[in-house]
């Protein structure tokens, strides 16, 4: 059976954009495997800890090839659990609004939890990062309330928001990425037919991702 985890970064709910562009998405691909597992992850809701000291001290154990003891030991059993969800998916569904050119806080922290040697990367001397998730799927909704590809830029903003996001799969070994994009969602004449063709092209990567 198939795995997708839906990560949510928008706190909005029903009134977000990317996340109704990425439900008319699922909808549509769970309508051509009604046995796909769908395991949705809303971060604004979600028990997030902090990566604090402990958290720190025990991915630098990883790196240096030392042992979890004490504090450090429950630390990464913490962050475990957390990397767990993640990995153990086989496909990955986003919903990413823009905030000031970047991704929402709340999904750079899970970001922070999850990628972690041993679980999305390893790391050598001599040849750098590589990625431990190979063979899965992203698929990433992205909007923005002024920004879009198309205008000038910095004028209506910079993309640090799907270039962060693809990197950081890229770097997890997550290389099968597709993008469905409602850019802009503000200055636009038309918006509830720019989202009417965005929910339209998610429906048709559903299509074609439908024989998974």
């Amino acid at each position: 059976m198939t795995k997708l985890l839906f990560v949510q970064a928008s706190p909005r709910g029903a009134e977000s954009k990317s996340i109704k562009i990425a439900e008319t998405y699922l909808a549509r691909l769970a309508a051509h495997n009604p046995g796909l597992e769908i395991d949705r992850l809303e971060l604004w809701t979600a028990d997030l800890p902090a990566f604090d000291g402990n958290k720190a001290a025990a991915k630098m154990n990883v790196f240096t090839g030392q042992a979890q003891e004490g504090a450090t030991r429950t630390a990464w059993d913490e962050i475990t659990e957390i990397a767990a969800r993640f990995t153990s998916a086989d496909r990955y569904l986003f919903a990413v609004p823009m905030w000031n050119g970047g991704v929402p806080y709340r999904l750079k922290h899970y970001i922070d939890l999850i990628h972690q040697p041993g679980f999305t990367f390893g790391l050598t001397p001599e040849n750098g990062y590589f990625g431990l998730l190979e063979g899965k799927q992203a698929t990433v909704v992205l909007t923005s309330g002024a920004y879009a590809p198309q205008f000038p830029s910095p004028a209506f903003g910079t993309d640090h928001h799907s270039t962060y996001i693809r990197d950081w799969l890229m770097q997890a070994g997550v290389t099968d990425i597709d993008e469905l994009r409602f850019q802009p969602t503000l200055l636009t004449a038309d918006p509830a037919g720019d989202l009417a063709r965005a929910e339209a092209s998610a429906i048709a990567l559903a299509d074609h991702h439908g024989a998974i």
